[in-house]
């Protein structure tokens, strides 16, 4: 393969050497990971922590397929580009890219170094710090894998998100009001001007109010809660009118999601993400504009990820967790909570992307 670079045949690493607890994540050297065919070998400088982390290494999740232990967990990344997969690749040693790692099919990016397929990378968004973009992939594409494609939000079209102050809410929201939908969104009290911020066009503090009561008649429930609070799924039935659409996640929020919508006659789906640096480059485009903004809640050293996922595991975070890896090499001091971007956002970034090929950016 071309432009490969040297580097050490270890790296430290975030690992555990069985399922269980959060202190079961402690520091290790390991051994790093070998590009094949059209992977590229990242160094790492910042990883998301999502709520699947935490289930997979509490014994849930993915547990089942991880190959061998010590496991290195994590999908979210940030970083440079080592090696590439040939001389003419679009992204090159040097370039900063960001992506979703395939744990546990690979190690993954709770480490120095992550190998990554092409189809799953693609450049950094200028805007934003590595902190900031080790936020993005995998709660961005959820978001828009569930209110794009599956709920297809248009103009006029009635949208209610739970939890939309999430790491996957804040982004759904800013996707929702990209493509003109009215949107409504859950929260806690505390964070009601963030999703007013975000750009909902109403609020529902569900400390305080039960929304099957005061909504009907809408087109689009988001449901990133399930029944695990309060049966949020199940009273979200109720709120959507005959031919109106559910969205689902995480998986195993609500079990019988299938059977009460079918006898409710609402269409319900779950979602599960797919790795695209395709539709990472339009997210890219709508961060880049200013239309869409990703908000950091805490950055944890990766020596400390132990205690970012007995955080996440609270469930009361505000945008994202990230663990800081490594040094940034180009030197860059942009490591702010959140991307200084306007809450308005516009569709006119995927209508520009919709018709280029899939791929990284050159």
């Amino acid at each position: 393969m071309g432009n490969a670079t040297n580097h050490s045949p270890t790296m430290r690493a975030l690992v555990i050497d069985r399922p269980g607890p959060a202190d079961e994540l402690h520091l290790a050297e390991v051994d790093a990971p070998i590009a094949i065919f059209d992977e590229l070998l990242v160094r790492v400088v910042a990883a998301g922590v999502n709520p699947i982390d935490a289930k997979t290494r509490a014994g849930g999740g993915v547990t089942k397929a991880i190959p061998a232990y010590p496991a290195v967990l994590g999908l979210d990344f940030s970083g440079v580009v080592v090696s590439a997969p040939y001389e003419a690749f679009p992204l090159q040693p040097g370039d900063a890219v960001f992506g979703i790692a395939r744990v546990p099919r690979t190690p993954g990016s709770y480490a120095e170094l992550v190998t990554v397929s092409s189809l799953n990378v693609t450049r950094k968004p200028v805007r934003l710090s590595h902190v900031e973009a080790a936020a993005v992939p995998v709660a961005a594409l959820t978001a828009w894998g569930m209110v794009v494609d599956l709920a297809a939000a248009a103009p006029g079209q009635r949208m209610l998100i739970h939890a939309g102050s999430g790491g996957v809410g804040h982004f759904a929201v800013q996707f929702a009001k990209a493509f003109g939908a009215h949107v409504t969104a859950t929260g806690s009290t505390r964070n009601l001007d963030f999703l007013r911020e975000l750009g909902a066009d109403a609020v529902i503090d569900h400390t305080q109010t039960r929304f099957d009561e005061v909504l009907s008649g809408l087109d689009a429930v988001i449901d990133l809660v399930g029944n695990v609070h309060d049966n949020t799924g199940t009273r979200s039935l109720g709120v959507l009118r005959p031919g109106g659409i559910l969205v689902n996640a995480p998986t195993g929020s609500w079990p019988t999601m299938a059977e009460e919508a079918a006898a409710a006659g609402i269409r319900a789906t779950g979602f599960k993400v797919a790795p695209s640096g395709h539709t990472l480059d339009v997210i890219t485009e709508l961060i880049d504009d200013g239309a869409v903004r990703v908000h950091v809640d805490r950055v944890f050293p990766l020596a400390d990820g132990a205690a970012a996922h007995r955080l996440i595991e609270e469930g009361h975070t505000r945008g994202k967790i990230v663990l800081r890896v490594t040094d940034d090499p180009t030197g860059s001091s942009a490591d702010s909570a959140s991307a200084s971007t306007s809450t308005s956002a516009s569709a006119s970034a995927w209508t520009a992307a919709g018709s280029d090929s899939a791929g990284p950016r050159s």
